[in-house]
Formats: C-alpha cells, structure tokens, sequence
C-alpha cells in the first residue's frame, strides 16, 4: 500500500480495496490458526496506520481549508481514526488464542468498513467538487511520499507530524536509529523533531521531509 498511481482520492481509494481484501482473509482464517491470524492482523495494523498518517497529513488539513463544511467533516474522520488506532494498539498485545482477539478484529472492520463509506460516499465527492485536478494530482504525489515514510505501528494520540517523524527515524541508519528507538516519550519526539544534540543527526532532516500542502490554484 505504499503506492499507487493517479490523485489523492484514486490513490486512498485503492488503500480502502486492499484493506478489504485483508479484512476478508482475515475472516476466512480458522480460530485454531493463531499464527496466521497474527500475521494479517499485523498486516492490516501496518497498512491501515501508515493510510491513517498520510490521511491525516495533507487529506483532512485540504478538506478542512478548502470544503465548505470542512472543518466538522474532517473532525469526525479524524475521531474515527483515533477510535480505530486504540483498538489496533490493543490487537497488537492481544494474545491470538484469546476469544476477545476475534471480537476485536472484528470491531475494528466494523469500524474502518463505516469510515470508509463515510470517506467515499461524502468527503471524496466534496473534495473533488471543491479543488483542481492538478492539486488533487499533487496531493495523491504527498499521499505516497508520506505512506513510504509513515510509521507501522498505532500511536494513538499522537500527531500526524510526529508519527511522520518516528517512521522517518526509523528508517534512519542504524546507530542512531536505536538510540532514538531506546528512548520514549517526549524526549525521544524532542530528538525527533530536531533538538538532538548529535552533530549531523539525521533527525535534524526528518521535518523538512514532510512536504507542506499549499493552496489550490484558483479555477477558471
């Protein structure tokens, strides 16, 4: 899931039919396969957080600015983000031979399949009534530079600029990779966010790779 081809909402959209596909090897896994009921869960947790960032990087910020109505529309996806990222935080320490493990994958499809109906039937329509192609086009290109960059693991919480940079860290050589890794909470965000005080830290770089959205050329 870490790209696709075309605009913002043709991009996000093919996100959504992935997803999909896992929700339904998911279902068809047998209770008595633990191991393989791990491996999709963690495979949906990966694909779903790095779709949440990048969502919540560049789509929710241009439906706010530039949809009339935007603001509420993008407070109640990003709700539903946060409800769908505590329950993927609980999959992901939840013991496989439990009972309580299926009814949580199954509430996070229940929850996801709503929102993205909720996306594609209400906001992806808005959105494109409301912008350009070419800014729809140049959103999609920030949509897949952030899913490459985003982090694989639920957050909740936390920014979407934070979570863009921890992935960022985490792809960041290997030395200074684990000493970040090694230390939680706000001080390891300080370090991400650039206040290190390693000379030439890579995480001095991390911000400036998260591309700003601009405004949408006006139409004719």
């Amino acid at each position: 899931m870490t790209g696709h081809k075309g605009n913002i909402i043709a991009e996000l959209t093919a996100d959504h039919r992935e997803v999909e596909e896992l929700f339904d090897s998911f279902k068809a896994l047998a209770p008595d396969d633990p191991r393989q009921r791990r491996n999709v869960a963690d495979q949906f947790t990966m694909e779903l957080v790095r779709h949440s960032v990048a969502e919540e990087r560049y789509l929710y910020p241009a439906v706010r600015e530039h949809v009339p109505g935007g603001g509420p529309m993008a407070d109640k996806e990003l709700a539903d983000h946060r409800k769908v990222e505590e329950l993927l935080k609980r999959i992901e320490s939840a013991d496989t031979t439990d009972p309580r493990f299926g009814d949580l994958a199954a509430e996070v499809i229940d929850e996801v399949t709503a929102h993205v109906k909720d996306e594609e039937e209400n906001l992806f329509p808005a959105l494109l009534e409301a912008c350009p192609q070419d800014y729809l086009f140049e959103l999609g290109d920030k949509i897949r530079a952030a899913k490459k960059t985003a982090p694989t693991r639920p957050r909740p919480g936390a920014s979407a600029e934070d979570k863009l940079a921890v992935g960022l860290v985490n792809r960041s050589p290997s030395r200074h990779r684990s000493t970040v890794s090694g230390i939680q909470g706000p001080l390891q965000l300080a370090m991400i966010r650039g206040e290190c005080r390693q000379p030439r830290c890579y995480c001095r770089a991390a911000p400036a790779e998260v591309e700003p959205l601009r405004s949408p050329p006006t139409r004719a």
